[in-house]
């Protein structure tokens, strides 16, 4: 059939084309420059032979750079729309520049609404990206320290393997560096160069192809690789995507407790949010302060209270690699900051820490993390602005709440976010009020897993635990009364009247730690600081303490006027 019907198609054999291959469930996206060999090739192949449909896009004007964007262009959505099963590896997706790019892409979204038409695609492209399988989704485009920090780890895991040494890595980013995307593109890749066809063709140049040669897979022969997420609503949204993905599996998203219980240790583990990772503390639930107790006994031989579960990721596994941002702990359970700092420096000291600078979710650069974390600690810095980004200070919160209800009929993903400011009086009465607040009255989230997709979600105010690890277009923070400005000290301070997380600042009685006032400010600073860069295109704002309003209105970008903020 492929020769038949190429005979008539002179530029199906030499001109640069984009083409898919697909069946009801999974779909294969490639490029070529004669697509009747390749796709001849793939009817061969064992891995592709069921897939019995093809499309093929073709254009006069087309060369090898537009396919491979083009191509990189489907892959990301196809696996973000979650229709197939995306059956491609991840290594071969790119974002290099060419000329006339941006006109291409314009036709770009042409070809997808043609492709929709013919019920290729089940969402636009806005309902794709603004999900969770595609932003969380293996097949991304690294950044150039990304990518760097990939190679590198890649070449040291396999130089380790050789010699049978074990290692320790760490990735060090603050927020939106894309911590949580390497994570899960390293376990895609591993999984795809474990199970490489080195007989298969490859359709595109990668920094990876070199680790697709003979020898590499057969390194991993019998690896064992699970990612540990300590945060259950993520950890729920990266088993979506791994249930989406090829070659990878729902059992390799672990709880830091699963992995303490397992009888067969792992070759590696990846950690993501390593710094949520806990001490030994009060648990949620009672049960698992007993648990800590026997994992600690089963693997160390005694309930050393010193113990965390860093300890037990050493333990279970030959290699690790933990995903950190000390500025990101928020409650005293964590990881103690001297236990984080011991991690970074050994790793530092041993070549083996790679650190992520470039700013990945929020558009006003790689300055805005830091401009931030400096406001909350002590906004004594000289107020900025960020061009194109939508940074705004509210001063009534009713309009703040109209703002962000407008962005989401706009653009989708704006949601009211919040500090612990009040107690959650819905959780045990779904019918009460949690937050009133001039006028408004508000609940908390609802659900604590992928509480920012869920229906109602744009009614409610999600808590730090809701969107930790997770992005949005435009977040609506409300800085509550835990958060205040002492105008005699001239200093931010905590507020324990008005700080309703129990667990976020209770003295830890097993080990025999108190929390002042000072060392909960550190874990409030550290959950504003979060709150404050979710959002993509825009963060607006609103305080409650009046004396902290009137320091922070200064350093965020003034409304337009005839908005109604400040």
């Amino acid at each position: 059939a492929i020769n038949g019907w190429s005979q008539g198609h002179a530029r199906f054999r030499n001109w640069p084309v984009v083409y898919t291959l697909s069946n009801q469930s999974d779909i294969y996206v490639g490029e070529s420059l004669n697509a009747a060999a390749r796709l001849r090739q793939h009817s061969d192949s064992t891995s592709k032979k069921h897939l019995r449909g093809a499309r093929i896009v073709f254009d006069e004007t087309f060369n090898k750079s537009v396919c491979l964007d083009l191509e990189s262009f489907l892959i990301k959505l196809f696996a973000g729309d979650g229709h197939y099963s995306v059956l491609n590896g991840n290594h071969g997706v790119t974002d290099a520049d060419y000329y006339g790019r941006e006109t291409y892409q314009g036709a770009f979204l042409k070809i997808f609404d043609a492709l929709r038409e013919l019920g290729a695609f089940t969402r636009s492209i806005r309902e794709i990206e603004n999900d969770d399988l595609f932003k969380l989704s293996p097949f991304k485009a690294l950044t150039q320290d990304q990518a760097v920090a990939v190679e590198d780890i890649l070449e040291g895991l396999f130089d380790d393997l050789g010699r049978n040494r074990t290692s320790e890595i760490v990735i060090q980013g603050g927020p939106g560096t894309g911590k949580t995307v390497v994570a899960i593109y390293l376990m895609k890749l591993l999984s795809d160069i474990q199970h490489a066809d080195l007989t298969e063709p490859e359709d595109a140049d990668s920094l990876f192809s070199d680790f697709f040669t003979p020898g590499y897979p057969e390194l991993l022969d019998s690896f064992k690789v699970g990612l540990v997420v300590p945060q259950q609503s993520l950890r729920k949204s990266v088993e979506r995507v791994f249930r989406k993905t090829p070659g990878l599996h729902t059992q390799q998203v672990l709880t830091p407790f699963q992995v303490g219980n397992v009888l067969e240790p792992f070759d590696l583990l990846i950690v993501d949010e390593a710094h949520r990772l806990g001490q030994r503390a009060a648990q949620a639930a009672g049960p698992l302060n007993a648990q800590f107790a026997e994992i600690n006994r089963r693997l160390f031989g005694s309930d050393d209270l010193r113990l965390t579960q860093l300890d037990w990721i050493a333990a279970q596994s030959r290699h690790q690699i933990f995903l950190v941002d000390e500025a990101q702990a928020v409650r005293p359970s964590d990881l103690p900051r001297e236990v984080l700092s011991g991690l970074v420096a050994r790793t530092d000291q041993q070549g083996r820490r790679y650190p992520l600078a470039s700013q990945m979710r929020v558009r006003a650069g790689d300055d805005y993390v830091g401009y931030i974390r400096a406001l909350l600690r002590c906004p004594t810095t000289s107020p900025r602005t960020f061009p194109g980004y939508d940074l705004q200070f509210f001063d009534d919160p009713v309009q703040l709440r109209a703002a962000i209800l407008q962005r989401d009929h706009e653009v989708g993903l704006a949601r009211l976010i919040a500090g612990y400011a009040w107690p959650w009086n819905s959780k045990t009465d779904p019918a009460a009020t949690d937050i009133t607040l001039g006028g408004l009255e508000l609940r908390w989230n609802s659900r604590a897993v992928d509480w920012i997709n869920s229906p109602g979600s744009s009614a409610e105010v999600g808590s730090i635990h809701t969107v930790q690890g997770y992005d949005l277009n435009y977040a609506g923070v409300i800085i509550g009364k835990d958060l205040r400005f002492d105008p005699v000290g001239r200093r931010v301070c905590f507020d324990r009247r008005n700080y309703f997380d129990r667990r976020g600042m209770s003295n830890n009685g097993i080990i025999g730690i108190t929390y002042d006032d000072d060392d909960i400010l550190t874990f409030v600073q550290n959950i504003y600081a979060v709150l404050l860069t979710r959002g993509i295109l825009g963060t607006y704002v609103y305080v409650c303490d009046e004396p902290l309003r009137d320091v922070l209105r200064p350093y965020f970008t003034a409304t337009p006027a005839g908005t109604g903020a400040a």
